[in-house]
């Protein structure tokens, strides 16, 4: 940035001493969104930034991901490609969201051309654990941006839902005459990550000009980031990263898991032991046989050792086997514009778009769930516990000698494994998006007016590696060497990850299963609108207005796979019912659909004009907007929007509004089917009647029982949470707030160029943002409640068994049985504020002798952010600072101040910068991005881990042939990362939600103009 500032400076200061004065010139930019009066400036009311073509080429964009990180306003990214869950309950492939403000994802309006665009098909939950849907901004076709539009100010008055932190606006290029195409190729040093783009856009006139059509292709093609390309993501493993600063003795660092090919096995259904053992053998796990405790041999270099413990060395670090940070990528961006003039009045016009993405992803192998009891059964061919002789009367080569067992073998229960042998999942993700749109517009009597039908549909198919538990189980069962074989330990060379002896391919083959989600979302449009600018004369001018009607239908489909969704189910020994893959949780398909009928009005007022002659009053204008809109689902609702700009003199101009606002609860938040999430949960009132009866001596004891205590296991277990859409849900309501100034000074010399200054204060209450009770608050009201003498029913438990009744007769309470799951609906519920500072400053100097120089700054600054308890948790803490809750007992959920919480940063500030000279053009760019805290990470005494702010540059030079055979022809060069700043360490290694993955990427294009 220093480099920048000085380059643009000296270049000032030498066409201030040396040039001519050139004549001043002040060009107004038109937008679209913020009004729909024509003529609307970003001056004006309402705080609008305008990316443009110069900002979006030095910001190196290559995707929409990177383009929408760019804006700092923009807050966390909790969609993304880096983003990688182990299962399909979350967005995967090419993905990106927007969340301006950082109010959360589905708080911010996208349109594309000013009409709205359709969202991505597949949800993931919040923080509040309620499943969102997002724009894709990767669907954005970067190059055939000719501007992007953020209007930082609440718009629902105007544009309807979602408008509550703002609205984004994606205009593309389109009126064109000739071609251009251009290719480019970059890629990330010290990885294998490459990329590859060609562009396309062009049009032409037709019939003399009456019509127009116009199109743009943009291909992609990127490489993997693997995890084995940087250290920071090279293990699962941390502490190394955080040696010396004094956090390297957080467990939590340690992501390595103890699920491994190496299994933990409990026998079941008879006396074993091991030779020359007098207990019996309730546990054992396989290892190498170099490493301590071994017991018995198993060949192939391998031991049984007996007890549950697994020896550090052996727990699963699949990332140090090359897994995907960042997935492969094929994306494919084709648009076409069209109009054609009918008559002086009326136009025809229209768009088609479309987009498709392909991703290939590697994550770590298959693992077992806790709550799925799988059984070896002593048939199974590789049984070190097995029969005595196999069902042909062959002796049983694989039943350990000397042991005690029944001649008949024992049955195992698999209790915890790492399907290392399967290799890693695969993951294909292809996600599509269509557009058609057509539409008239004309002028009549002195108004303009437009109508347009518009049809859009997204649809994402998740394909992924797993394993059939009911083939699992069969192939358990096998006398014969094609048994599936749990007990072949990992790779003794490499005992972290791998396999190096596995099972058969006919086992391998029998039980891999591709698991496969499908959802897809539809939005069909009408809308008319009228606006006038001069409806009649006031005392200050003429009087504009815009009004209009709308009607949309949007649906939502999540077809999840059979074996998920109850179709095909698994049965365990037990009898209990669960989905047939082993690693997921039962999830039924959703579908929902709503339609809306809104309509709306504006007004553009003057109030006192230049030509009035009022002291400190050079002009005075409003805006005054209100919208009404039904929906099919929950009802009516209308909001309304003031905003003011008063000019004190000409440059000097105060603004502010007010609007309210409201987010439409999403189509999965209200039809969602019950939805099962497992989450590790203490029994409360379980624990204050082992305290009553004096087992144990305080509720502490229950914190993080796991054994030594009373029925460790009866206290804390995972608890099954049973989450579900809710019909009555309400919209979440919003009050927006602003007040600011531009600054246009007309007093500077022409030759230092001209100036814009914003300054922009903001303000956003919400209320009855969704979200769920939480599982562990509902135990604690049970607790609560029980104590009272009734309970919670949202916590459904089992009977009471003898011993249950027992003890909580013995305190008395009511007996309880244990805990089977917990109901909870999503709901209206927390409350929260966010206020912030916004400085914007753009300049520019052209027509110098020197070429033409122009720079912008933009930069946020979050003042708030509180986030207050739900009425429900905030009874329970009244409760707590009453005496009735124990002291030991914590709250579910993040409430209080999130100022640098997570992925909310306290500063953020992007800048760029262009020269232009003859055939010559530089154009630099720089981003900050502050501190943040993650308060999961701790050291000793108790301090939270800061993820250190960052600040990167990227420069790029372009020359261009404007005579003889490369005339039209420019190639440019350039970096981004110019310093090669790694992301700031995290837990994780790096926050994905804010920061790249990767260091200083080069790129060089060449552009072909006919």
């Amino acid at each position: 940035m220093l480099a920048t500032t000085a380059l643009f400076g000296a270049a000032t200061a030498a066409v201030a001493q040396d040039a001519p004065e050139p004549e001043a010139t002040q060009v107004d930019e038109i937008v679209v969104v913020g009004s729909q009066i024509r003529g609307a400036k970003v001056t004006a009311a309402l705080p609008v930034t305008v990316v443009g073509e110069e900002q979006i080429l030095a910001t190196a964009a290559s995707s929409g991901d990177e383009l929408i990180r760019s804006i700092p306003q923009m807050g966390d990214v909790t969609f993304n490609a880096s983003y990688l869950p182990n299962s399909s309950n979350s967005a995967r492939g090419d993905t990106g969201s927007v969340n301006l403000r950082g109010l959360g994802i589905g708080n911010t309006l996208v349109l594309l051309n000013g009409r709205r665009v359709v969202g991505h098909p597949t949800s993931q939950a919040n923080e509040h654990l309620v499943p969102v849907l997002t724009y894709n901004t990767n669907a954005i076709p970067v190059t055939g941006l000719k501007r992007l539009e953020v209007l930082r100010d609440g718009a629902a008055a105007i544009y309807g839902a979602d408008a509550v932190a703002g609205v984004i606006n994606t205009v593309l290029r389109d009126d064109l005459n000739g071609l251009t195409v251009s290719a480019q190729y970059g890629g990330a040093e010290g990885t294998g990550m490459r990329e590859t783009n060609f562009s396309a856009y062009g049009g032409r006139d037709f019939l003399d000009g009456r019509a127009n059509l116009s199109a743009f292709l943009n291909y992609d093609q990127r490489t993997e980031l693997s995890t084995t390309d940087q250290d920071y993501t090279a293990s699962l493993d941390k502490r190394p990263l955080f040696a010396g600063t004094g956090f390297e003795g957080n467990t939590s660092l340690n992501s390595r898991s103890s699920l491994t090919p190496w299994g933990l096995f409990r026998p079941t259904g008879g006396t074993v032991r091991l030779p020359g053992a007098s207990a019996n053998l309730t546990a054992f796990s396989t290892q190498p046989s170099t490493f301590a405790g071994c017991g018995p041999a198993l060949g192939n270099g391998l031991c049984l050792k007996s007890g549950t413990g697994i020896d550090a060395r052996l727990y699963s670090d699949s990332a140090a086997q090359g897994l995907t940070v960042m997935p492969e990528v094929e994306r494919l961006n084709l648009f076409v514009t069209g109009k054609y003039k009918l008559n002086d009045s009326v136009e025809a016009f229209g768009e088609l778009g479309y987009y498709h993405a392909e991703t290939t992803a590697w994550q770590a192998p298959i693992s077992t769930l806790s709550s799925i009891v799988l059984t070896i059964p002593k048939t199974n061919y590789y049984n070190p516990f097995g029969a005595t002789t196999l069902p042909g009367g062959a002796p049983n080569p694989n039943r350990l000698p000397g042991i005690t067992a029944p001649a008949g073998g024992v049955d195992l229960l698999l209790s915890g494994y790492r399907f290392d042998d399967l290799g890693p999942i695969e993951v294909n993700v292809t996600n599509k998006q269509y557009r058609a749109l057509g539409g008239l517009r004309g002028e009549f009597a002195g108004w303009d007016w437009e109508s347009a039908l518009l049809y859009s549909e997204a649809s994402a198919e998740d394909i992924s590696d797993n394993v059939s538990t009911t083939a699992l189980q069969k192939q358990l069962a096998l006398s014969t060497p094609d048994a599936y074989n749990p007990f072949n330990g990992g790779d003794l060379n490499n005992p972290a990850f791998g396999d190096g002896t596995p099972s058969s391919k006919a086992a391998l083959d029998a039980i891999r299963q591709k698991m496969r989600r499908y959802t897809e979302t539809t939005l069909a449009l009408w809308d008319f609108k009228v606006s006038r600018p001069d409806l009649f004369a006031l005392p200050a001018g003429d009087l504009g207005m815009a009004a209009g009607v709308e009607a949309r239908r949007e649906t939502q489909l999540d077809d999840r796979d059979a074996r998920i969704d109850g179709t095909i189910t698994f049965t365990d020994a037990s009898g209990a019912v669960y989905g047939d893959l082993i690693n997921s949780s039962m999830n039924p398909d959703t579908e929902g659909d709503r339609t809306v009928y809104s309509a709306y009005a504006e007004l553009a007022v003057p109030i006192v004009s230049p030509e009035m002659n009022i002291p400190f009053v050079h002009n005075l204008e409003a805006q005054i907007a209100g919208r009404y809109e039904h929906y099919s689902d929950f009802g009516d609702i209308a909001k309304p929007k003031v905003a003011v700009a008063w000019d004190l003199a000409e440059g000097l101009r105060l603004r502010g509004s007010w609007a309210q606002g409201f987010r439409a609860p999403n189509l999965e938040q209200i039809n969602a089917s019950i939805v099962t999430r497992s989450n590790s949960s203490t029994d409360w009132a379980y624990c204050e009647a082992l305290r009553i009866t004096g087992a144990i001596t305080g509720l502490d004891k229950c914190v993080g029982a796991t054994g030594g205590t009373i029925n460790s296991v009866r206290i804390r277990r995972n608890v099954a949470e049973q989450r579900a859409g809710n019909p009555n849900l309400k919209p979440e309501e919003s009050e927006t707030l602003s007040f600011g100034t531009v600054i246009q000074p007309d007093f500077t010399p022409a030759e230092l160029g001209d100036f814009t200054i914003t300054i922009d204060w903001w303000n956003v209450k919400q209320e009855g943002m969704v979200g769920v009770f939480r599982g562990q608050n509902a135990l604690t009201l049970d607790y609560l409640l029980r104590k009272q003498g009734s309970f919670n029913p949202n916590v459904v438990r089992a009977a009471a068994s003898a011993e249950d009744a027992a003890v909580f007769t013995a305190a008395g309470m009511a007996p309880a049985g244990e805990i089977l799951y917990v109901k909870d609906l999503y709901d209206n519920l927390q409350p929260q504020e966010v206020q912030g500072i916004d400085l914007g400053v753009m300049w520019s100097l052209r027509g110098t002798r020197f070429g033409d120089f122009s720079a912008n700054l933009n930069v946020s600054h979050l003042l708030k952010y509180y986030l207050e308890p739900s009425p429900a948790v905030q009874a329970l803490m009244a409760a707590k600072a009453e005496g009735k809750i124990d002291s030991v007992i914590g709250f579910s959920g993040s409430a209080g101040d999130l100022i640098r919480a997570g992925g909310r940063p306290e500063w953020k500030w992007s800048g760029s910068a262009t020269w232009r000279y003859q055939n010559i053009t530089v154009g630099a760019y720089t981003s900050y991005i502050g501190s943040v805290e993650q308060d999961t990470l701790t050291n000793s005494a108790g301090e939270v881990w800061t993820v250190d702010s960052q600040i990167t540059g990227n420069l790029y030079g372009e020359y261009e042939w404007d005579g003889g055979r490369l005339a039209g022809t420019a190639v440019r060069v350039g970096v981004r990362n110019l310093a090669d700043e790694a992301p700031p360490l995290a837990l994780d290694g790096y926050l994905g939600t804010v920061h790249q993955p990767y260091g200083r990427y080069w790129y060089a294009s060449i552009r072909k103009s006919f």
